[in-house]
């Protein structure tokens, strides 16, 4: 097994954080929300885990973490057919993917919690 991090970041609500990433192609790896007061989720290689905060306001938190993909390109066309609502409630989005003057080409999700996801692989 290679090492690597996993992210674990903050929920105002298990179940709903499920569903928006469910819908994203990734799928339950634990126990349900319920029985942990806890969650892991997964798609591929990518593994994200969230623990219930209710009082985490999704405006002002600064809870992040940064996905390599393999094409990240591609991953946002895929996110962007699916639909990702704008939310000016909870600042939920997916914002378009840009090239960085470091070399990648990257894009930002962001939940309904207010976690940004970005995502990034190597420009071409």
């Amino acid at each position: 097994m290679t090492d690597y991090a996993v992210p674990i970041l903050p929920s105002r609500d298990l179940n709903e954080t499920l569903a928006f990433y469910v819908r994203l192609g990734f799928e339950n790896r634990g126990a349900p929300p319920e029985q942990w007061d806890y969650l892991i989720i997964g798609r591929g290689g990518i593994e994200l885990h969230f623990y219930r905060d209710a009082r985490v306001d999704p405006l002002t938190t600064s809870a992040s973490c940064y996905v390599r993909a393999q094409d990240a390109g591609a991953l946002h066309d895929e996110w962007e057919q699916i639909g990702v609502s704008t939310d000016a409630a909870t600042g939920s989005r997916l914002q378009a993917p840009v090239d960085t003057d470091y070399g990648m080409r990257e894009f930002a999700l962001v939940d309904p919690s207010g976690n940004l996801l970005r995502v990034g692989s190597p420009a071409s």
